[in-house]
């Protein structure tokens, strides 16, 4: 009876796809997570892909933090000084940027280059026999390609989130120094008074499952990737789309423990 109901409830093809994708993700994940601590490991592999997720995203991360420093200090400076309150931009602005803005806009720049980027690399891969022929020489393909990425994206995104958040900051303090006559010194004496651990520590935590969603996500597009030259271009989109999801629902998760820990 219950099988023949079962039968009659038509799933939707997008939800069934959906929720089928998200078992090989988790599949995927947990294949990682094996693969991880067992030999040989990839160091030499492992520092290269540190090199070109960490030193060649510098720029970009730099420059979108200095922007996001200098936009929000000006927008935010008109409102306060209504209320006479510019004197507390510095403490607003970093509590803000170290607890929240930073980290998600730094990783949603990230899911855009480096989720895209692995995605079109390991697709480009399968769809040329690359990874095939790793497999048949006898070279673990997935502990080579895919273990060392998602591991480079998960300790890489953290240290350029704490690159951004301090490029923000300094954008900030430029700002305060030119039309409030604040020098350098005494803004980042009220950054550092207004900042607690509390803060730093939830941020910088929720960076470490950024990254490895953006690694986990961009693997799992590229290493599965099919129907030839195309499908490297929708493993390449999709993975930026996945990832910007997951990094939303990890924050929402993050905020929401927080909250009821302190």
């Amino acid at each position: 009876m219950i099988i023949r109901m079962i039968n009659l409830i038509q799933i939707p093809d997008k939800f069934r796809t959906f929720f089928i994708e998200i078992g090989e993700l988790s599949y995927f994940a947990g294949r990682f997570f094996k693969e991880l601590f067992s030999r040989p490991f990839e160091y030499k592999e492992l520092i290269r892909q540190c090199y070109n997720v960490g030193n060649r995203s510098l720029l970009l991360v730099g420059v979108t933090g200095f922007i996001l420093g200098l936009v929000f200090t000006i927008q935010s400076r008109p409102t306060l000084m209504e209320f006479g309150a510019e004197s507390w931009i510095p403490s607003m602005v970093s509590i803000s940027i170290v607890r929240e803005i930073g980290p998600v806009i730094i990783a949603l720049i990230c899911a855009g280059r480096i989720s895209s980027g692995i995605g079109a690399e390991l697709g480009s891969m399968r769809v040329t026999e690359q990874i095939d022929a790793m497999e048949v020489s006898g070279t673990n393909p997935f502990k080579y390609l895919v273990v060392t990425r998602i591991l480079a994206t998960t300790l890489m995104v953290p240290l350029l989130v704490i690159f951004g958040d301090a490029v923000a900051l300094l954008g900030s303090a430029l700002v305060e120094n030119i039309k409030g006559d604040v020098s350098f010194l005494l803004y980042i004496n009220k950054v550092f008074n207004a900042l607690e651990f509390s803060d730093l520590i939830p941020a910088t935590s929720k960076s470490f499952f950024f990254g490895f969603a953006i690694g986990l996500v961009g693997s799992f597009k590229g290493y599965n990737c099919k129907k030839g030259t195309v499908g490297v271009g929708e493993a390449s989109n999709t993975a930026v789309v996945y990832t910007s999801m997951l990094i939303f629902i990890i924050d929402f998760i993050a905020v929401f423990l927080t909250d009821l820990v302190y």
